[in-house]
């Protein structure tokens, strides 16, 4: 190939991230990867402590534990200070009404605290969608982007033996800080604040602090910019794809990305929980190990108490680090941040992390009698159930079963003993709503019903303000002033 020929692929690759992502490569940043909570954790802290100006924090779920109400003192005592402390939440991740309580001290001390997306008679499913972010800034030149939610299970408990919860984190200085602080005003003003165009600072106002090139991809429903992302570094990796997830559900088109990448002599492999804090989730996910190990994927299982990371690197040069899984909800559904990084050191730091937790995980392989199975057995940590972690309150993971279920009923691939179990699960649940139906009908007509009232109301609501509101005038006089 060609001198010409490389940097062409080199400069159609760089607009197909761009547009795929719509995020441009902020050059001059540097940027130092955080392995759990025992080392995210303390640098938060710290900068919390040594803030002046500001402090933003968007974060999917704040638990009222240990952890949660630490960083929640700590912020309160800034905003004492004098610091501006602005704090956005997610309403479902953070127990909807009951983190209003936990937020009272704060908002006492001039905390200012906002819930993402409560319920509203605005939106008729806008419940679904969820600000699944994990975002920190400090006077506007910091930010820590992570998949670590605020709460005991990331912190562990080392006298009681208990782990961490595998996770990964970054810290950003430099002009790309900008982006951060430009996503959260627009999360922020979504939420129902304001912050003034002067406080968000300009990407060419913050000074170079390293030579790191990187996109901060603020993703939303209506921009699905990851999982385009997603896609197309599965279709451009040469030569090693390695993807870290805590809820893997692959759409069709991304499984077939991971199969084909395989196929054509990539190094795919994919790390995941054994152990979740949502076990039906994982149990999903093994439904779709047999056509990506078919296919030369590789697939492991971490042993530890939770994998939560969501991370991916590419042929050594390209990371992704943040918010988002690859599951539908994720990439679709929800507000997520990720920050994507084109570094050869960064990312043979990650390819480095990457094979060390390999050494604690379990491959899963095809036996010669055509069964999916664990190549070693799991030590007793990582078979233990989990909770209280930031897939439990998922509300939209009913739309995560379709692959299996699919299969299932149209029998378009051959399913393996090991998916029985969600299976099986699966038709006892439905056998049992189908009985409850026929023998109670009343236990489920008084919900449906209840739900097409609600719907009603917010549609005929929503007709009225259309008809009578703002919009409906502005439309009534477009339409007298037509020729």
């Amino acid at each position: 190939m060609s001198r010409t020929s490389i940097d062409l692929r080199r400069a159609l690759t760089a607009d197909a991230f761009l547009r795929a992502s719509g995020a441009p490569l902020v050059r001059g940043n540097s940027l130092r990867i955080l392995r759990d909570g025992g080392e995210n954790y303390p640098e938060w802290m710290k900068a919390i402590e040594s803030a002046r100006k500001t402090i933003h924090l968007e974060m999917y779920i704040i638990h009222n534990d240990q952890t949660g109400r630490r960083f929640r003192d700590l912020m309160a005592e800034k905003a004492r200070q004098g610091v501006k402390v602005r704090v956005l939440y997610d309403w479902v991740g953070s127990h909807g009404p009951l983190a209003y309580r936990m937020w009272k001290p704060a908002r006492e001390a001039g905390v200012e605290v906002r819930a993402a997306n409560p319920p509203s008679l605005d939106s008729l499913l806008g419940w679904a969608s969820r600000d699944h972010r994990k975002l920190l800034t400090i006077d506007g030149s910091l930010a820590y982007i992570s998949g670590l939610c605020m709460g005991d299970a990331w912190a562990g408990d080392p006298a009681r033996g208990i782990a961490p919860w595998r996770d990964t984190g970054v810290e950003i200085l430099g002009p790309a800080v900008a982006d951060a602080e430009a996503s959260f005003a627009e999360a922020w003003k979504k939420a129902g604040g304001s912050i003034s165009s002067e406080e968000i600072p300009r990407r060419e106002s913050l000074p170079k602090a390293g030579n790191v090139a990187l996109r901060i991809v603020a993703a939303s429903p209506d921009t699905a910019g990851v999982y385009r992302l997603d896609l197309l570094v599965a279709a451009s990796a040469c030569k090693t794809l390695w993807l870290s997830d805590a809820y893997f559900i692959g759409t069709p088109a991304y499984n077939q990305a991971l199969r084909s990448a395989a196929l054509d002599g990539v190094d795919v492999r994919l790390l995941v929980p054994h152990g979740s804090d949502i076990q039906w989730i994982a149990n999903i996910s093994r439904t779709l190990y047999r056509s990506l190990l078919e296919a030369g994927v590789r697939v492991f299982e971490w042993n530890g108490p939770m994998m939560h990371a969501k991370t991916a690197v590419a042929d050594g040069r390209w990371a992704r680090i943040g918010s988002t899984n690859l599951n539908i909800a994720s990439w679709i559904g929800n507000w997520e941040l990720d920050v994507v990084i084109e570094d050869e050191k960064v990312g043979g730091r990650m390819s480095q992390m990457f094979l060390e937790d390999l050494s604690n995980s379990t491959e899963i392989v095809i036996t010669p009698r055509n069964k999916v199975r664990l190549t070693q057995p799991l030590p007793a940590e990582g078979k233990a159930r989990l909770s209280s972690g930031s897939g439990k309150h998922m509300l939209t993971g009913v739309l995560r079963v379709g692959s299996a279920l699919n299969s299932a009923v149209t029998s378009h691939r051959m399913l393996s003993r090991t998916e029985s179990t969600s299976l099986l699960t699966i038709s006892l649940v439905v056998l049992g709503l189908a009985a409850v139906a026929l023998f109670l009908p009343q236990v489920i007509a008084y919900p449906v019903g209840g739900i097409l009232a609600w719907m009603g109301i917010l549609i005929l609501v929503r007709g009225m303000q259309v008809r009578f509101g703002k919009e409906g005038r502005k439309k009534a006089r477009g339409k007298k002033r037509a020729p």
